[in-house]
């Protein structure tokens, strides 16, 4: 049997709002717990002009115990 422990996704968007909102949606999402997430404003440079801005934001859910694991839930 396979149980999933643990995930880490990376998102990108376009503004602060957009990621302070999409880490408040995980944190109210059931099915796991949120248990770190980092947000990073990024910029892209060419010849010392910023050519575009995001923010990257890393999300890392954890599902279940390693040592006693329950499968309540379907990871789609």
């Amino acid at each position: 049997m396979k149980y999933l422990i643990t995930t880490s996704e990376q998102y990108r968007v376009d503004s602060e709002e957009a990621a302070t909102a999409l880490i408040e949606e995980a944190k109210k999402e059931r099915g796991f717990a949120l248990i770190k997430y980092n947000c990073e404003h990024k910029e892209r440079k060419q010849k010392g002009e910023v050519i575009d801005s995001f923010y990257r934001v890393t999300l890392v859910k954890h599902f279940t115990d390693e040592k006693e694991p329950v499968c309540n839930h379907t990871i789609t």
